[in-house]
Parts: structure tokens; C-alpha cells; sequence
């Protein structure tokens, strides 16, 4: 197929936008991943073009409708920088009618999930608490509300209730990445590590660019003795997040772990006899 010789204003607005984020190394993977995310979350056509962009680490959140929600986790974030710098998109133009995703429950419920989240942000735990209990009370199905009280649980250390919580939410939406991921983390926490290697597997199998939950997998691995398991997801974490303290502990550990096979290549080498084929006579000519 022969190359367009014109392009629209959306196109070059496309591509604007992706060449800032790659100038901002941020990983081919992660963009793809986010914007296929996004479109999963909201209905979009073009989430580059109908939402604002904003980078968070190695991943993109996207501004819509006023709020601001990673499409991966599908999270709501707190929105610091409303209206600030990282903004990618044509932020000052009026906003685009789009399509969205089916509200999770009524009007109320939103409200006071928003309200839920700036007392955590503010730091008035117990109110969070109370406000997510109450929208667990009157829609159990709230994945977002009970994977943000299991985590208030679990930094309570109270592992059970936060276990609870959050296979909850896997039952309520079984693609909701974060919901796994956090599984995994609690049951580490509580020493059951065949089962977070399997709600890890499943975080990455429904984000393949999710990198916390490759980083969070090869640790496990490594507990149980997996290492080369866990070499395939240092390298898969190091491919989507290459720089940083974590990615510098990742390329370590994916080192250490070369180093320990190749001396067992070598050992097993130098205790290597081969066979005797048969045994014949010598005889003398």
C-alpha cells in the first residue's frame, strides 16, 4: 500500500503527541498498551486525540470528563497537576462529545467514591474507610471501591480482610488488572506464594506491559527457587521500564542469575565423562 501523501490535522495531532511521549522514553509497549486500555475503558476511537495524555512513570493516564484514570489498573488517580505541565494533548481547545464506558453504579455511589479518594489523598484514613464501606454496602460490585479500602486494609496490615477485598473485585470485573496484581501482593504477604504467582501470571496476562507485575512475579519466582522463570520477567520488565532504581535492581538481579547458570554449565561440564563405547583387545601388527 503506497504511503498517504496528506494527512489530516488529526494525524499530524497523532503524531505530535507520540513523538513528544517516545522523546520522553516512554516504551512503545507501554503507549500501546495504555491507548488499547483506554479505548477498552471509555469507548474511545483515538484516546490520544479525545482525552488529554499524561505520563505517569512508564505508563500514560488519561484526563477526561474530570477525572484522570489509568486505563491499565483501571484506577482513578488524584489529579495534581490539573491543568499543569505534563499535558500532551491540545488541552486548551474545548473539550471533544465522546463516548463513555456504562457508569459503575449510580451517580451517588461516583460521588462518593470521588469524595473517598481525596481522603485518602488528604491523609484522613478512617473517613476513606467509612465511605468505601458504605458504597461496598450499597453496590457489592464496586471493583474500584474494594480494591482502594483492601489496600487501606492491607497497609493496616489487616492481610485477610484486604485478601477478601480484592477477590472481590476480581469476581466483580476479572479483567480488572490492579485487582490481581494487589491479590498477589497480599497473599506474598501472607507466605502463600504459589497463589500470588498465579494472580501475578494473570496480572500480566491481561497487561503484558504492565511492568510492576513482572518485576513483582520474578521476586516471587526467585523465593521459590524459579530462576529462570524469574530471568524471563527481569527481561520482560527491563524491556518496558530500562532505567531507573527499580530497573537498576532488575538488570542486577537478571545478572546474578546468568552468572549462577553459567557456572552450572561449567560445573556440570568439568564433571562430564563420556562413555565407553566397547571394550577391544590392543593388538600388536
Amino acid at each position: 500500500m503506497a504511503a498517504k501523501e496528506m494527512y489530516s490535522f488529526q494525524d499530524l495531532g497523532q503524531l505530535r503527541i507520540l513523538r513528544a511521549l517516545r522523546a520522553g522514553d516512554v516504551p512503545p509497549a507501554s503507549i500501546r498498551e495504555s491507548i488499547r486500555a483506554m479505548k477498552a475503558v471509555s469507548g474511545m476511537t483515538n484516546p490520544l486525540l479525545e482525552a488529554c495524555v499524561v505520563r505517569t512513570g512508564s505508563r500514560l493516564a488519561f484526563r477526561y470528563g474530570g477525572a484522570m484514570v489509568d486505563p491499565i489498573r483501571r484506577q482513578l488517580l488524584f489529579d495534581f497537576e490539573r491543568g499543569g505541565q505534563e499535558e500532551t494533548a491540545a488541552s486548551a481547545s474545548a473539550p471533544r462529545p465522546m463516548r463513555r464506558a456504562a457508569p459503575a453504579g449510580p451517580q451517588a455511589n461516583q460521588e462518593r467514591f470521588l469524595e473517598a479518594v481525596r481522603a485518602e489523598e488528604r491523609g484522613d484514613k478512617p473517613t476513606a474507610i467509612a465511605l468505601y464501606e458504605e458504597i461496598l454496602r450499597l453496590d457489592p460490585r464496586h471493583a474500584a471501591a474494594a480494591i482502594n479500602l483492601g489496600t487501606l486494609y492491607f497497609h493496616l496490615r489487616q492481610y485477610p480482610r484486604a485478601e477478601q477485598l480484592y477477590r472481590g473485585a476480581t469476581v466483580a470485573d476479572p479483567g480488572y488488572v490492579l485487582a490481581f496484581f494487589d491479590l498477589g501482593n497480599v497473599l506474598d504477604e501472607l507466605e502463600r506464594l504459589d497463589e500470588s504467582i498465579a494472580a501475578y501470571r494473570k496480572a500480566v496476562a491481561l497487561a503484558p506491559g504492565y511492568a510492576d507485575a513482572h518485576y513483582n512475579l520474578a521476586l516471587a519466582y526467585e523465593r521459590t527457587g524459579e530462576s529462570r522463570n524469574a530471568l524471563r520477567h527481569w527481561r520482560a520488565y527491563l524491556k518496558i521500564d530500562p532505567h531507573g532504581p527499580w530497573a537498576d535492581h532488575a538488570r542486577g538481579q537478571a545478572q546474578k542469575i546468568l552468572a549462577r547458570e553459567k557456572l552450572v554449565i561449567v560445573y556440570r561440564a568439568e564433571k562430564f565423562v563420556a562413555p565407553c563405547r566397547s571394550r577391544t583387545a590392543l593388538r600388536l601388527a
